[in-house]
């Protein structure tokens, strides 16, 4: 068991080093000149080149053989911007925001508790709705029930958020007027930080209508988020709920006198959990990374519309150490979810 998680702990570091290079590639195809944008096109070649140097941007993107052969000493192959970036990195720290000059790692600890919260509703939203229909429709197989739920599954993982979330935002705050539009929460309402979770820190402290106002804000970009992970959990729920309760111990209860509820929801339903758990587990890791058009649609100060904006502004830092953050995020939930399976299944051995 130690072993089997040393070598799942050891086993993302090659992860993380390609995921580094990976990002750092991908985010230097985009088109364009950091320097000449945050100068503007009029600026003089001079100033564009002293800024160049500044941010390291007039170096190799990955090896530097001119320097080598200039000096013959190998090091300085590496004297490049990839190399510079993951120097940064191994020593905790993610850049500095070319346009803002704010260290990335400061703005990420401000923003992350927003997307956190955002993704821990869309998770509430995905598990309320997903587990009950998953059951009922195992319960109910090939009914309409049964139908409509993997009819709507499929619908809820195809469609796409940003067409949904602008529909809700017409329905319930436009034509309705029940929900706000955007934000998190309405201006001018402030509440003391202590998590950076809004509606968790307005109830420690006792503030109940910041509390329902930040709620209000929090339902329409939950539920637009947890789409997708609400039709997953479902059809994974359906699916073991099926295998278990075709097992011979529901037939055995069957056979006691226990009711139908009582053997669904008590016992068919907890030896059912084990894959859904794993599904949660990896539906919130991609909530956790996948909230940029959520963010972007409802104005949620999140890190997913912190990066989006970044990356209109070409501001390569912000980009890289965000998005890198992000991906790393995701790998250790993933880890920790292949983990936890050693915890929760006892049948499970590994050599």
């Amino acid at each position: 068991m130690t072993a089997y998680v040393l070598r799942r702990i050891f086993g993302l570091i090659p992860v993380l080093l390609g995921m580094s290079l990976l990002v750092f590639t991908l985010i230097h195809l985009i088109p364009g000149d950091p320097a000449v944008i945050m100068l503007g096109e009029r600026a003089t070649p001079a100033a564009i080149e002293r800024l160049r140097e500044q941010f390291n941007l007039d170096k190799p993107l990955f090896f530097n053989w001119p320097a080598f052969v200039a000096s013959g000493n190998i090091a300085a192959v590496m004297d490049s911007q990839y190399f510079a970036f993951l120097g940064n990195i191994l020593r905790g720290n993610l850049g500095q925001s070319i346009f803002t000059r704010v260290d990335v790692a400061t703005e990420l600890a401000a923003r992350l508790p927003a997307t956190f919260e955002l993704a821990v509703g869309g998770m509430i939203v995905a598990l309320l709705l997903g587990v009950p229909a998953g059951v009922i429709a195992a319960v109910r197989k090939d009914t309409t029930i049964d139908v409509a739920v993997t009819s709507a599954s499929l619908v809820g993982v195809a469609m796409p958020i940003f067409w949904l979330g602008i529909l809700l935002i017409y329905i319930f705050a436009v034509h309705l007027g029940w929900l706000p539009p955007s934000g998190r929460s309405t201006a001018g309402i402030d509440v003391e930080r202590i998590t950076g979770l809004l509606v968790l820190d307005s109830i420690l402290q006792g503030q109940w209508a910041v509390a329902w106002d930040s709620l209000r804000h929090l339902v329409l970009p939950s539920v637009t988020l947890g789409t997708i992970p609400t039709a997953t959990v479902a059809r994974m729920t359906r699916g073991a709920m099926l295998e278990v309760l075709n097992q011979d111990y529901i037939r055995t209860a069957r056979a006691k006198g226990l009711t139908d509820a009582r053997i669904t929801w008590r016992h068919a339903l907890r030896n059912a959990m084990l894959p859904v758990i794993t599904v949660v587990g990896l539906s919130f890791g991609s909530l956790l990374t996948g909230a940029i058009l959520t963010e972007t649609i409802f104005n949620w100060p999140g890190m997913g519309r912190w990066i989006y904006d970044a990356i209109g502004a070409r501001d390569y830092p912000v980009v890289q150490g965000g998005t890198l953050f992000v991906a790393g995020l995701y790998v250790i939930v993933n880890t920790l979810v292949d983990i936890s399976y050693a915890f929760f299944d006892p049948r499970i051995r590994y050599d």
